[in-house]
């Protein structure tokens, strides 16, 4: 599931910080199915779909997020993620929602009937880095005004 990329644009790098490796091997490479790349005992290389994600063993760095108003609903900030195709992307909720994952906001669509519509879902790794998953019945949408 998560080798998804889209042609032509440059993979993302991103790096996090995780408390427990173990845990983020668990989220990251079984639930999420993200491929494992380089690691070392500090940090794990990931093919976070077609970007490279690392967890990088830091719990001094880990803070709470902060929340701001979206469509009536308090997103945490800050948080990271991918934009999926649609049946990759509920393929996915039903995946967390077996797993137990509690989420921070339940997968929705967004802005309903108005421009860049979306399916949403926000839950935190982990370590408590707060991610959002989404998808647009119409990718063109992604950069609506």
């Amino acid at each position: 599931m998560a080798h998804q990329q889209q042609t032509g644009i440059p993979p993302f790098h991103l790096a996090i910080p995780v408390d427990d490796l173990d845990k983020a091997r668990e989220f990251y490479g079984t639930l999420l199915g993200c491929e494992e790349g380089r690691s070392s005992a500090q940090w794990i290389d990931w093919n976070f779909f077609g970007h490279q994600l690392v967890t990088h063993v830091a719990p001094d760095r880990i803070l709470p997020p902060a929340h701001n108003a979206v469509d009536g609903h308090n997103v945490p900030v800050p948080h990271f993620g991918a934009v999926l195709e649609m049946d990759v992307w509920q393929a996915l909720a039903d995946k967390v929602k077996t797993a137990g994952i509690e989420f921070v906001i339940e997968p929705y669509v967004r802005f309903k009937g108005k421009p860049g519509e979306q399916a949403t879902m926000f839950f935190y790794d982990p370590a408590g880095n707060a991610m959002e998953f989404k998808a647009f019945a119409d990718i063109n949408q992604l950069f609506a005004s």
